[in-house]
């Protein structure tokens, strides 16, 4: 129930920074346009709070949180006192109208860099790029990738965390190679060459990394108990937290994979296992349950502490960070970019889109880590919508500057008749996209 509460709150509060400074953006170029603002929405339906100012603008935040509007006056479409025609955002020239609709995307990459200026002036802990293991057969360990190895470049990109490797990694769906450099303890630099072209990654069951073999670096688990689930056989037979696991059926355990191995093996089995509760040895036999054919216990292990030397803090000063606001931005867009054009071609399946649940699960997830969490997936998900945005697809932004476009080519606006055409045409797609999006979303959430 928390995780879900955090996953709401989390979505709406992305969703309104990300979606007010997307509408600002509109905003802020109309009004230095001399375009008459109407309305200032944050949120769709009813307003719940509104405030009209001294030049006749209602500002207001409605009842339902996933959007807003700029509401500008359009001399063609209702009355209009003659002295306010010349406001009208109709009556703007050509470049003025495509800058006020492109302001908003343009707004969105803005919020991104501000976002990730703070988030590195406030400083990320994170952990260096260091492989766990190497799984036999995989993409990883066909190209020659190491244990205890860290990644430093990925495609000749300096790379500083997962994060960084996981995005360049993402970015290369569909393509037929790529390159990881690393480094190994002893210094030693190599450069490993990754076939992709039988690269199949299901985003419902594995992670980027796990679908090339890649497991990233955990600490060794211990055989002490950190955690028991509610309910569970552990809990039920009366073994608690901090209990260390030293035998299993008379045999003695030493390492953690070594107890979930045979337990593994005895789904809906009593089990005899043997522990060590302070200076106490105790033995409980426990009826095990049973999850996905697998012997279950409802633990989990402590693990030894992780590293030191592979913890840091991602932090910078004013300047640098904000020179990496703008490069991480970029770098955000061209993967936006490039997942867009990959889509549209068929290297990338269109399973791989997420909607409304999935950016709410994101959201939550984030938001639980830590504030400098939550402005990176901000970060994220303002990019997206700003490059959404500018597709040419009407009804979006993107929509209309073709529009613009065409009438600067023509020297005249497209008809009314082909413009309502196109609207209808635009929101088909984005309907069907939605529905997509949704589908995959609830594919995800399903056993």
């Amino acid at each position: 129930m928390e995780q879900v509460l955090w996953s709401i709150g989390g979505f709406i509060v992305a969703l309104g920074f990300v979606v007010t400074f997307h509408e600002f953006g509109h905003f802020w170029v109309a009004r230095r346009c001399g375009v008459k603002i109407i309305t200032f929405s944050i949120g769709f339906g009813k307003p719940i709070w509104k405030r009209v100012a001294k030049d006749g603008t209602q500002y207001q935040v409605a009842a339902i949180p996933l959007g807003g509007y700029v509401k500008m006056l359009d001399h063609e479409l209702e009355p209009t006192e003659p002295e306010d025609v010349p406001r009208s955002f109709r009556n703007k020239s050509l470049g003025q109208r495509a800058a006020i609709v492109a302001a908003g995307p343009i707004a969105n990459f803005i919020f991104s860099i501000a976002v990730l200026w703070l988030m590195l002036m406030i400083g990320m802990p994170t952990v260096k790029p260091i492989i766990g293991d190497v799984n036999p057969d995989s993409i990883a360990q066909r190209a020659g990738l190491l244990p205890l190895s860290e990644v430093v470049e990925v495609d000749g990109k300096t790379v500083e965390d997962w994060q960084d490797v996981n995005l360049r990694l993402v970015a290369r769906m569909g393509d037929s190679e790529t390159t990881i450099t690393t480094v190994d303890s002893s210094g030693e630099m190599a450069t490993s060459r990754l076939n992709l072209t039988q690269w199949e990654f299901d985003p419902n069951t594995e992670t980027t990394l796990g679908s090339l073999g890649i497991q990233v670096y955990s600490p060794e688990p211990t055989t002490t108990l950190f955690w028991i689930e509610d309910n569970s056989p552990a809990q039920l037979a009366g073994l608690q937290q901090n209990d260390k696991i030293v035998a299993v059926n008379g045999t003695p355990v030493e390492k953690w994979e070594q107890i979930t191995s045979l337990l593994a093996a005895q789904p809906n089995e009593t089990v005899a296992i043997a522990i060590e509760r302070g200076a106490e040895q105790l033995r409980f036999n426990v009826q095990l349950a049973e999850r996905e054919g697998r012997g279950y216990l409802g633990v989990a292990p402590l693990s030894e502490p992780y590293p030191e030397q592979y913890r840091f803090v991602l932090k910078s000063g004013p300047i640098d960070a904000l020179i990496g606001g703008v490069e991480r931005t970029w770098q955000l867009m061209g993967l936006s970019l490039g997942m867009v054009k990959k889509l549209i071609v068929g290297d990338v399946g269109i399973d791989n889109l997420s909607g409304p649940i999935g950016i709410a699960q994101g959201a939550g997830s984030h938001a639980s880590y830590g504030l400098v969490y939550f402005l990176s997936f901000m970060a994220l998900i303002s990019v997206s919508l700003g490059i959404l945005n500018l597709l040419p697809i009407p009804m979006l932004d993107g929509g209309h500057l073709l529009y613009y476009a065409i009438e600067a080519v023509q020297g005249k606006p497209v008809s009314e008749r082909v413009q309502e055409v196109g609207f209808r045409f635009g929101i088909l797609i984005l309907a069907f996209l939605m529905i997509i999006a949704v589908f995959n979303d609830i594919s995800r959430l399903l056993p």
